[in-house]
């Protein structure tokens, strides 16, 4: 495995994880406070149809990544 498959295989990890949280928040069945805020921080109180299209969207673009980064290296 050289560095550019590693590093495909990291990114798409990275995307699919953040982007199944991004829609487990949208959809309002994870809950969690912000960490580090600029400014006026909020939570999200129950769903948001832009978060979830958006976690939707990101989790198949790394599921993606990680399909055909295993498809190059076979």
């Amino acid at each position: 495995m050289n560095i550019k498959h590693l590093a495909l295989l990291i990114i798409g990890v990275i995307l699919t994880l953040l982007g199944s949280l991004w829609f487990l928040q949208g959809t309002g069945i994870v809950h969690l406070n912000p960490v580090m805020c600029v400014a006026e921080c909020k939570p999200i109180i129950g769903t948001s149809p832009t978060w979830t299209v958006i976690g939707a969207v990101t989790s198949i673009v790394g599921i993606v990544i990680v399909v055909k980064n295993r498809k190059l290296r076979v």
